[in-house]
């Protein structure tokens, strides 16, 4: 490998012309795919697909469909009877309507036919709707109306709060011609336009949610344009070279491109909120350059030859970038595992440009390198001009850290860590899966959205359902399932049981609520006939008097339009993951003790927005340890083979994964719960910590080779290489932190606090864990020197690059 490595560098070097052209060739290529890029949410992506949830949901999407908006209007000083708060709602909903993507067979409000009265007249049961075909414009219209509600118990119920000073109007909307930017922008037009001093106007569900994301990326886009000039700046600062400012900045770009136009090319949709990981992979093409670009301007101290000194650090430095930016690849693709559309995209997409930091860092890093001009402050950069300046401060400090990995100082730390170890793994076992708070935790508690779904749910029995489908079995059948007197007595009884248990839900409704007030009106009024006759004749008259006169859209929450499918929906007062298994194991329950298999229909579990969270959960907890424990495997194999010790793959891993148990606890105490959008993090985190104990084990091998002591070489590793991934860790903590002060988003602001954690806990765990660990063990494989990495160089060799060296430097350190 050291030949091979030696050859490889020597070749490249040799023609760096060539080189450098087929590199741009194929920025070029991948930059004309860039124009096909887009960041766009697709909702039935986000689901995880074999999940018998989302089966549900994708047989029955009527039934409780998550794409539906929620908009309460409230009257603040009195009730809404009145003409001005009627002719609002009246106006609202029919711009509603006009929404893009919106289905026009699901928009309800008391001023659509939807929402209906039934009343005997001399002629029969007459249904109607209780708003006719207008807003009522007098004081007796007003009362009529409200004889009308009084006579809907269902709209008094759903669609009318109890003090009478609210009501919603619900629209759901068709995917595949949702654009979820356009569409909020129209409903929050409308919305902001239909407040006023009496009346708050609310808005709620998954499309306004998905919304407010949107609306939020052009400050996004803000707040990664101060990150990367946070992160320039930090380097200018840092190098005070052009080399060193450069050469990052050129493979970084160069990287964003192949990444994106890769995906611009295969045509795949980009998830919004994931764009933090790209962002990252930015911040970790700066650390894998950074690390090169030391270790050449340690080189070039001796050799004093740009191209020489590029080549030796390139043969170098190979083999434990590969390995580090293989364990990049590793934890992304291997997130491909979870069955979900978004993030097996997210997978190929981050995969894709992480595996470019090879072509990009390690070899692109050289080629920029030895076409810049000579570094004119390198002797400060490596130490090599005296205990001065900021790079000697560094270096200082680091030279102190490196005292508590070895000698007597090495107990206390050891046990300092086994403290901190035993206090985080508590912290750890308390972390949930799902949603922690009410509404979304991707947005701020206090912020529009979220202040909607508290306002909505403290009138309404909410915005959170839960869907159980009583589906025919044949699907054709003539006699309309739904309809048969023993659907309708199940989902009665579903109804009951449910509703007699502990903490039930807020409220219940399917197509048997509808039947009773029709069965009273058709025995000629008396309450006591309310209640059905368990006979299909008798069914079947209540269920003639409801759907004389009336289109089956109507129904359409409740049954498919052919009748044949039918749904019990059930309101939970929030989307808490606690909430979330209380309600599922109620149900479960509940269809248990009426069985789930009938002679015409089967009970399916379940759909709606709380069953939908809980299939994205569900796959969220059952993967996130097989993404690990295989992301974990293939490193320790990669790094067995790379150290030839299968000792050492676990050296490395130890300490990632212990940040990784920091960084749970972390969370925890944030309050941040693990699902579809922070588990990613985690497979960085492990992938990024081994970055760092990669390099640092690998210098520590090296400088071994040259004193034969272990203190010896771990001091030197950690003030050469510690040095490098001290700065890397520093500059992207510095600029990614912005984002926890300046983001409206509350995932990127907790995002930016979490990346922050993992570079700062990573950077700690492989600069004192991963060298404590060596003295404390005293590993075989660090005395070898037949490794692929940890190569040591001999640079006595090179006396005429020295002789150069000097030359060059000398007026240089006179004119500074």
């Amino acid at each position: 490998m050291q030949n091979f490595s030696y050859r490889l560098s020597h070749a490249i070097m040799n023609n760096r012309g060539i080189s450098i052209l087929v590199i741009a060739l194929i920025t070029a290529f991948f930059g004309w795919g860039c124009r096909n890029v887009e960041l766009k949410t697709i909702f039935s992506d986000l689901l995880p697909a074999e999940h018998p949830f989302v089966e549900t949901f994708k047989d029955h999407p009527n039934f409780g469909n998550p794409l539906t908006v929620t908009i309460m209007v409230k009257r603040t000083d009195g009730d809404i009877y009145n003409v001005e708060t009627l002719q609002k709602i009246w106006n609202l909903t029919r711009d509603v309507d006009l929404a893009p993507a919106v289905d026009h067979d699901q928009v309800i409000s008391i001023s659509t036919e939807k929402v209906r009265y039934a009343e005997a007249t001399p002629y029969g049961i007459d249904t109607q709707p209780v708003m006719g075909d207008s807003a009522p414009k007098s004081a007796a219209d007003i009362e009529e109306f409200k004889r009308r509600v009084d006579m809907a118990p269902l709209a008094r119920r759903f669609y009318i709060s109890q003090d009478g000073t609210a009501t919603i109007i619900t629209a759901t909307f068709i995917e595949r011609l949702l654009d979820y930017g356009q569409t909020f922008e129209y409903l929050q037009g409308i919305v902001e336009k239909a407040r006023d001093g009496q009346h708050e106007v609310h808005m709620a569900g998954m499309p306004a949610l998905t919304g407010w994301v949107y609306r939020y990326q052009q400050q996004m886009i803000g707040i990664f344009a101060i990150t990367g000039i946070a992160l320039i700046l930090c380097l200018v600062l840092y190098m005070r070279n052009l080399a060193g400012v450069l050469s990052p900045l050129v493979t970084s770009v160069v990287t964003a491109i192949w990444g994106f136009g890769f995906v611009g090319w295969l045509g795949l949709a980009i998830e919004p909120l994931i764009m933090v990981v790209p962002l990252l992979l930015v911040a970790r093409s700066f650390s894998h350059c950074v690390q090169f670009t030391e270790r050449y301007y340690e080189i070039y101290l001796h050799v004093g030859n740009r191209r020489k000194a590029a080549e030796i650090a390139l043969s170098v430095m190979m083999a434990p970038s590969v390995l580090g930016i293989f364990t990049d690849v590793a934890g992304l693709l291997l997130i491909a595992v979870a069955p979900i559309p978004a993030m097996e995209r997210f997978a190929v997409f981050c995969g894709w440009w992480a595996a470019m930091l090879v072509p990009a860092n390690v070899f692109l890093s050289p080629l920029v390198l030895s076409f810049l001009p000579p570094p004119k402050n390198v002797r400060q950069i490596t130490g090599a001009d005296g205990d001065h300046g900021l790079h000697a401060a560094i270096k200082r400090f680091l030279g102190h850290v490196a005292t508590l990995t070895y000698g007597r100082a090495a107990r206390v730390t050891t046990v300092v860590f086994l403290i901190i170890t035993g206090v985080s793994t508590y912290e750890f076992l308390q972390m949930k899966v799902g949603n922690p708070v009410e509404g979304s935790n991707i947005l701020k508690e206090d912020g529009e959205f979220n202040t909607a779904v508290a306002a909505i749910n403290r009138s309404f029995p909410g915005v959170n359902t839960l869907e159980i489908v009583l589906e025919a079995k044949n699907q054709t059948n003539p006699d309309r399932v739904a309809r048969q007197a023993e659907t309708i007595a199940i989902m009665a009884k579903l109804q009951y049981l449910i509703e007699h248990m502990d903490n039930p839900p807020r409220a219940s409704l399917s197509f048997a609520d509808y039947l009773p007030e029709a069965n009273r009106l058709f025995a000629g009024g008396n309450p006591k006939w309310s209640p059905l006759d368990p006979t299909n004749e008798a069914t079947g008259a209540a269920v003639g008097a409801v759907m004389l006169g009336t289109s089956p859209k109507a129904f359409l929450h409740v049954t498919d339009f052919e009748q044949q499918n039918a749904t019990v929906s059930l309101w939970y007062k929030d989307n808490k993951q606690e909430t979330v298994d209380h309600a599922l194991a109620q149900v479960r329950k509940a269809v248990e003790m009426v069985g789930a298999d009938h002679p015409a229909f089967t009970i399916r579990l379940a759909t709606g927005t709380i069953a939908l969270q809980q299939s994205i959960n569900d796959t969220v907890a059952h993967y996130e340890y097989i993404i690990l424990g295989a992301l974990n495997l293939v490193i320790l194999i990669g790094c067995a083979l790379a150290y030839r010790s299968i000792t050492a793959g676990f050296f490395l891993l130890i300490p990632v994964n212990l940040a990784n148990l920091y960084l749970g606890a972390v969370m925890v105490e944030l309050g941040i719960g693990l699902d579809v959008n922070t588990l990613p993090i985690a497979s960085i985190g492990i992938g990024v910590g081994i970055d760092y104990g990669i390099y640092l084990l690998s210098r520590i091998c090296e400088e071994y080779q040259a004193t034969k002591r272990y203190d010896h070489a771990i001091r030197a590793a950690i003030m050469t290489t510690g040095k490098a991934i001290f700065f890397t860790a520093s500059i992207v903590a510095v600029g990614i932190l912005p984002w926890y002060f300046l983001s409206d988003l509350k995932f990127l602001a907790d995002m930016g606090l979490l990346l922050v954690m993992v570079m700062t806990i990573n950077m700690v765990l492989a600069i004192v864990v991963v060298p404590l660990m060596v003295w404390l063990f005293k590993p075989h494989f660090v005395t070898r020197d037949d490794l692929l990495v940890g190569e040591s160089i001999d640079l006595s060799q090179y006396t005429e690059g020295r002789a150069l060296e000097q030359a060059e430097l000398k007026p240089m350190a006179a004119a500074q």
